[in-house]
């Protein structure tokens, strides 16, 4: 899969922007501030639907302006394909695929990214949710159809918290709460799904993570995975980052959903008592380990950056290995200016056989030279298409 050309309207900074791109590695290169992870990022948003820096789609779209416009020309298999997608600032996306209106949701099954951005060191060190997005935007990207089902039960989950909000401020008794029931089957059986998912998906990935941590790190430490199941917590509700809960990869969905059941019978009294839905993917974790400690806490900050860079190279390896559509375009933003010379080396060598690599620096010279064959200069919302990328200054070129 290859993006042969980007163009933007009123993102971020860009009014408008146009870039040619080519196969293999293409740089971007400015100084902070100018634009460059703008343009990744508006790639990124096409396959996740989402911003790897951002929670709202109203920051992508350019000050005093209704919408945005992100439209990439694509080849794959041969096959041409243009996608579109206007963010809005009021009223529901829109999306096009060769000037064919589909759903925005549709988006991902045409476009597969992998980006590591400086951000993903919070996925050692960060919150239990996001490690649950960094596994679920796996599985969209692996299997779009998962998409609708977490659409599914966030609807359910907020339509549950809902009802439980509702009988603890009116103070309903539990023969009031019938309809609690059918909203119980539908979590589980949306649930059961999502967490057998999980399992399934950090299973494959553990493998590509042994790989890519020794290729990046070169180092002989053992980092494994395991996803932790709120639903088999000694005491679910609580809510400190270790709830009790257990990592269990063998059970089957079956088990997962009787298991849910028996959780949510558990944590009745306590649901009713908070307003609150206190068991199920949205209270899950995936417990990363270095060396048998838990990496939150224990590694280092190099022993953490090179567990970040390990999982998105992980992910782009188990994508490229179960793929039809060629390889995922690799991003990796603002990533060499955190490494040493050794371990830039190592990562160029990891990532150079992709069938297309975008990077950004803002220092052309903390890239490897391998991957500068294609360099284009950012200057102030301007792309100026450079040539001689080793100049100290940009060639003469117009706006895009």
């Amino acid at each position: 899969m290859l993006v042969r050309h980007l163009s933007l309207t009123d993102f971020r900074n860009y009014e408008t922007a146009d870039v040619a791109l080519e196969p293999g590695a293409n740089l971007f290169v400015g100084s902070n501030g100018q634009g460059k992870t703008n343009l990744v990022e508006s790639l990124g948003y096409l396959s996740t639907l989402g911003s790897h820096r951002v929670s709202s789609d109203q920051a992508l779209i350019r000050a005093s302006k209704d919408s945005a416009v992100i439209r990439a020309r694509l080849e794959n298999e041969g096959r041409d394909l243009l996608v579109e997608v206007q963010i809005n600032r009021s009223g529901a996306n829109r999306a096009q695929v060769n000037r064919s209106a589909i759903k925005p949701r549709e988006l991902p099954r045409y476009i597969s990214t992998v980006l590591f951005a400086p951000e993903d060191l919070a996925l050692i060190r960060g919150e239990p949710s996001t490690r649950r997005r960094f596994v679920d935007a796996l599985l969209g990207a692996k299997s779009p159809r998962l998409l609708g089902v977490f659409g599914d039960y966030e609807r359910v989950l907020k339509q549950r918290n809902a009802l439980l909000k509702s009988a603890r401020a009116s103070g309903l008794k539990d023969a009031k709460l019938s309809t609690l029931e059918l909203w119980n089957e539908r979590l589980v059986e949306l649930g059961s799904e999502i967490m057998a998912e999980r399992l399934a998906i950090v299973d494959a990935l553990a493998p590509f993570v042994r790989s890519a941590y020794q290729a990046v790190a070169g180092s002989d430490q053992e980092p494994t995975l395991d996803v932790v199941l709120s639903i088999l917590a000694d005491h679910p509700e609580r809510d400190d980052d270790d709830p009790g809960a257990q990592t269990q990869a063998t059970l089957d969905r079956a088990g997962i959903a009787s298991a849910f059941r028996a959780a949510l019978d558990k944590v009745a009294r306590a649901e009713r008592d908070r307003g609150i839905t206190l068991v199920g993917p949205h209270r899950d974790d995936v417990l990363f380990r270095l060396n048998e400690l838990p990496a939150k806490g224990y590694a280092s900050h190099g022993e953490s950056w090179s567990f970040a860079l390990a999982l998105k190279l992980a992910c782009a390896e188990l994508l490229r290995s179960d793929s039809v559509s060629g390889d995922p375009i690799v991003i990796l933003d603002d990533v060499f200016a955190e490494l040493d010379q050794r371990r830039r080396g190592r990562l160029a060598d990891a990532v150079k056989g992709y069938q297309q690599v975008l990077i950004t620096a803002a220092v052309y010279d903390d890239v490897p030279p391998e991957l500068t064959s294609h360099t284009v200069r950012i200057s102030s919302g301007t792309i100026v298409e450079t040539p001689d990328a080793g100049s100290d200054s940009p060639p003469d070129a117009g706006a895009a």
